[in-house]
C-alpha cells in the first residue's frame, strides 16, 4: 500500500498551533518547577488540552471527540516530545480510546477530560503481554483478580485502569486473556509510586482478590488481544512519536548550543567534526519522521496491516532518540550530564520512553519475523 507521507494542510496548522501552545503553556521551565515540587503533570494542563480537542483525538464525534485519526495524534504527541510535556495523552486519549472504541459513555467522558486511564500489562522488566499470569478466577457470574502489575504508566494519577488478567490458559498463550476496566479506587487495588529518571508518573500495582462484574469486561472473556492489540499498536505509535519530537528537541538544542558556545575564539559549530555529526543526526531524524508518518497512516487506513509499521517505527523512534541525547550530552561537554542544562531531561525522558510498550529489541524482533527471518 502507498500512502502519502506529506502533511496535509490540516495537519500542518495542527502541529503549528500545538507547537505554539506548548511553548507558551508547558515550556520546559515547567516541567523543572514540577519535577522540583515532587509533580509528575499538571492536571489544570491537562483539563486545558482537553479544551481544545485533544483528549478526544481519536474518540468519535457522536461522543464529543474530534475523531482525527492516528496520524493527528502523532502529531499531537510529537509536539508533547519536542517540549518535555508531562501529560497522560498517551495512556487515556490514545490506548484507553482505542481499546474502548464502542463505548460512548467511557469515550465521552475521556474526550470531556473528565477521566484519566491506566494501562496494567507488564509483570515484568520487559513488555509482554502474553506472559500474563495476574490470574481472574470465575466466581459465580463474576471474577476475582489476584496479581501485580509493574511499570503502569499514569498509575498513580488514573481514576480507572484497564488491567490485562488471564482466565484461562497458561502463562504465554494469547489466548485466555481478558482486559477489565476496573475503577482505580476498588477494594483489593493498591497503587505504590515508582520513581523513573524522567520524574514522570509510574506505578505498581498490588491487586488483591479484586472483585470485577461483567459489565467490567471490555471485549470478550478469553480474547483480550481483540482490543487490546489495535490499543497496543496507537500507543506504540504514540511513544514513537513523542520520542521524534524528543530527538527533535533535543537537535535543535544542541544546535543552539553549538552556534553559541565558544572554544579557542570560535563557536564549536565552526568545527568540521561536530557538523558532520550534527548532519548525521539530522538525517537520522527525516528518517525516523518517515517511519513514524507512515504508522499513523497505516492505523488510519488498515490498522489490522498495521502491525509492521508500528513496530518499526518504535524501534527507529528509540535509536533515533538515543542518539539524539547521546550526541546532544555529548556536545554540550560535561555540564550536558548535570540538570544545569535541559538537555539532560531529554536523555532522562528518552530512556524510560524506549522500554515502554516494547524496547528496541521487541520490536526489531517482530519487523524480522513479520520478513520471515
Amino acid at each position: 500500500m502507498s500512502l502519502s507521507l506529506l502533511e496535509t494542510e490540516d495537519e500542518t496548522m495542527l502541529r503549528d498551533s500545538a507547537r505554539g501552545w506548548l511553548a507558551d503553556h508547558a515550556p520546559i521551565a515547567a516541567l523543572r518547577k514540577m519535577r522540583d515540587g515532587g509533580q509528575t503533570f499538571d492536571a489544570g494542563l491537562w483539563r486545558e488540552m482537553a479544551k481544545m480537542g485533544w483528549a478526544g483525538v481519536l474518540a468519535p464525534e457522536s461522543a464529543g471527540g474530534a475523531d482525527m485519526g492516528h496520524r493527528a495524534a502523532g502529531i499531537l504527541a510529537e509536539e508533547m516530545g519536542f517540549g518535555l510535556t508531562a501529560s497522560p495523552f498517551l495512556s487515556t486519549a490514545v490506548i484507553a480510546a482505542t481499546a474502548l472504541q464502542g463505548a460512548q459513555e467511557k469515550l465521552a467522558a475521556i474526550a470531556a477530560g473528565e477521566v484519566i486511564y491506566a494501562l496494567a500489562v507488564d509483570e515484568a522488566t520487559k513488555h509482554a503481554p502474553e506472559r500474563t499470569s495476574l490470574y481472574a478466577d470465575r466466581i459465580g457470574n463474576g471474577f476475582r483478580l489476584s496479581g501485580t502489575k509493574v511499570f503502569v504508566a499514569d498509575g498513580s494519577a488514573a481514576a480507572r485502569v484497564l488491567i490485562l488478567a488471564r482466565t484461562s490458559g497458561a502463562p504465554g498463550e494469547a489466548l485466555g486473556l481478558t482486559l477489565f476496566d476496573i475503577d482505580a479506587d476498588r477494594i483489593g487495588l493498591s497503587r505504590m509510586p515508582r520513581a523513573t529518571v524522567d520524574s514522570r508518573d509510574h506505578a505498581e500495582l498490588r491487586i488483591e482478590s479484586v472483585e470485577a462484574t461483567g459489565e467490567d469486561v471490555v471485549g470478550d472473556v478469553d480474547n483480550a488481544m481483540a482490543v487490546l492489540a489495535p490499543a497496543l499498536r496507537a500507543g506504540q505509535a504514540g511513544i514513537a512519536a513523542e520520542m521524534l519530537g524528543l530527538a527533535g528537541g533535543a537537535c535543535a538544542m544542541t544546535l543552539g548550543y553549538l552556534k553559541e558556545r565558544k572554544q579557542f575564539d570560535r563557536t564549536i559549530g565552526s568545527f568540521q567534526a561536530l557538523q558532520h555529526r550534527a548532519a548525521h543526526l539530522w538525517s537520522e531524524i527525516e528518517v525516523t519522521a518517515s517511519a513514524v508518518a507512515h504508522a499513523g497512516r497505516m492505523l488510519d487506513t488498515d490498522p489490522i496491516a498495521a502491525e509492521m509499521a508500528v513496530s518499526l517505527a518504535k524501534a527507529r523512534a528509540s535509536k533515533t532518540a538515543d542518539l539524539a541525547v547521546r550526541e546532544g550530552v555529548q556536545m554540550h561537554g560535561g555540564i550536558g550530564m548535570t540538570d544545569a542544562y535541559d538537555i539532560g531531561f531529554y536523555m532522562k525522558r528518552a530512556r524510560v520512553a524506549a522500554e515502554w510498550l516494547g524496547d528496541y529489541g521487541y520490536h526489531a524482533a517482530r519487523v524480522a519475523a513479520a520478513r520471515g527471518f
